[in-house]
């Protein structure tokens, strides 16, 4: 948990723990949305696991995939990927940013007090 307003700033200890948490939570989640990835282009698209591995990393990242789809269910599933990807990718910045951004809020609500 976040501190309130009107508690006074978290020391740099715990802050580092609880950013640290939350970029590991945020690897966790990468991870996952990999898995999902690496498992419908396998399925769907019959490819190998280091193919799949390379098109759902490259539209995790927002680059785009690098086989051509040639199954409907694969190409329905990669457009669903790619959405969700773009989800995934803005919720696991805001969940690693979000200590930075409150802690930065916090101090200047403090220094106005």
């Amino acid at each position: 948990m976040l501190p309130h307003k009107a508690h006074k700033l978290l020391s740099m200890k715990s802050f580092l723990t609880h950013l640290t948490r939350n970029i590991i939570f945020g690897l966790l989640l990468i991870v996952f949305a990999l898995f999902i990835g690496m498992w419908g282009y396998h399925h769907f698209e019959h490819m190998s696991w280091v193919d799949a591995y390379v098109n759902a990393s490259m539209i995790l990242s927002g680059m785009g995939p690098v086989s051509p789809l040639v199954t409907t269910g694969g190409k329905i599933f990669a457009g669903t990927y790619a959405l969700f990807s773009g989800l995934a990718f803005i919720a696991i910045i805001a969940l690693v940013f979000a200590p930075i951004v409150h802690r930065f809020f916090h101090r200047i609500h403090l220094s106005m007090n």
